[in-house]
C-alpha cells in the first residue's frame, strides 16, 4: 500500500537578491501578488490538494512569514470593534487554516540542503516540496495532479514544463521517455536522467523542473551523499539524479499555467493575470488597462 503524503516543505531562506532592494528588510516570500504574499498562494495549493501539515524552511529576517500566519489578537481585536467582519474573516483563516512548523537554515546552502534541513520534521514519509516563486494557476491544483501520479506508482514525481531552448540554462533539465497513462501520452515521463542548468545546446530536451516535487524519504540519503554542485551550492536535481541509481523518478507536465515570480517580468504578468481574474478587481481593471497608450 502506498504511504499518504501528509506534509509539505516550503524552503524559504533564499535571499531574493533578483527583487532588491525591495526585499532587504522584508522575505521576498511576503511579496503581495495582489492582496496575498506568494506563500500564501502555495500554502493554499497545499491544502486545496489535502495537505495541511506545512514545514517552512526559514532563515535570517524571515520572522515576517512566521507572524503572517499566526494569531494577530491585536488587529482582530480592532477589526472586530469597527465591524469589519469579512476582513476578520479573512485574518482569522489565515492563522487557522494549517497547522505550520519551522525550521532555519542558517546559510542559504542551495535547494537540496532546504530540503535536508526538513529531515526531522518530516521523518520516514513521503513529502512535497513547493518552491512559492512558482505561482501555478489550475483548475485542479498542480500539487494535486503530481499527487494523483505518486498515489498510482508510490514513486518521486516532479512537475514539468516546456521551456524554450533560450531559457532552458535557467533550468533542471530531464531525459525521460513518455509513459501512457490514463489514455494521455504526452503528460507523464519515466526520468532517465537529468542535468542542472545545462547549456542550450547541451540539453537533454526542453523539459523542464519546476516548483513542485513528491518526494520518498530516501531523498534524504542522496541528498547526504552528494557533493556541491552549480553555484557551489547542494542542489536537489543532483540529489534526484543520485537517486534514480536505485529508485524511479517519474516527471508530469501540468495541466495548468505558471508564473515565474521570483521574476520581475514574471511577478508583474501573475499579478496582472491573478487581478483580472478578480470578481472585485477585473472589470475596473481591464477598463483602466484598456486606457492606456501600449
Amino acid at each position: 500500500m502506498v504511504q499518504k503524503v501528509r506534509k509539505a516543505v516550503f524552503p524559504a531562506a533564499g535571499l531574493g537578491t533578483r527583487f532588491l532592494p525591495a526585499t532587504k528588510a522584508q522575505p521576498k516570500e511576503m511579496l503581495p501578488l495582489v492582496d496575498k504574499p506568494l506563500i500564501q498562494y502555495g500554502v493554499e495549493e497545499s491544502i486545496h490538494s489535502g495537505i495541511q501539515n506545512i514545514i517552512i524552511v526559514t532563515g535570517r529576517g524571515k520572522s515576517a512569514i512566521e507572524d503572517h500566519f499566526d494569531v494577530n489578537f491585536e488587529l482582530e481585536h480592532l477589526l472586530g470593534s469597527q465591524k469589519k467582519t469579512d476582513l476578520l474573516q479573512q485574518v482569522r483563516d489565515i492563522s487557522d487554516m494549517i497547522d505550520i512548523a519551522y525550521v532555519r537554515q542558517k546559510e542559504a546552502l542551495g535547494l537540496g540542503h532546504a530540503v535536508l534541513r526538513a529531515r526531522e520534521l518530516v521523518g520516514n514519509e513521503p513529502f512535497a516540496v513547493i518552491l512559492s516563486d512558482d505561482v501555478i494557476e489550475a483548475e485542479n491544483p498542480c500539487l494535486r495532479q503530481l499527487l494523483d501520479i505518486y498515489d498510482f506508482f508510490g514513486a518521486t514525481v516532479v512537475a514539468l514544463m516546456e521551456v524554450p531552448k533560450e531559457n532552458i540554462s535557467a533550468y533542471g533539465v530531464v531525459d525521460a521517455d513518455p509513459v501512457d497513462h490514463n489514455g494521455a501520452k504526452n503528460r507523464l515521463f519515466r526520468i532517465r536522467n537529468m542535468v542542472e542548468k545545462p547549456k542550450a545546446e547541451d540539453a537533454p530536451s526542453n523539459l523542464a523542473i519546476i516548483g513542485r516535487y513528491i518526494l520518498v524519504p530516501e531523498i534524504f540519503k542522496s541528498i547526504d551523499s552528494i557533493q556541491p554542485g552549480a553555484g557551489g551550492e547542494i542542489q536537489l536535481t543532483d540529489a534526484l539524479k543520485h537517486l534514480l541509481r536505485n529508485r524511479p523518478v517519474y516527471g508530469y507536465k501540468f495541466e495548468g499555467k505558471r508564473f515565474d515570480a521570483g521574476d520581475k517580468l514574471g511577478f508583474l504578468q501573475a499579478t496582472v493575470e491573478f487581478a483580472l481574474h478578480r470578481a472585485d478587481l477585473g472589470a475596473s481593471f481591464r477598463k483602466y488597462l484598456s486606457t492606456l497608450k501600449l
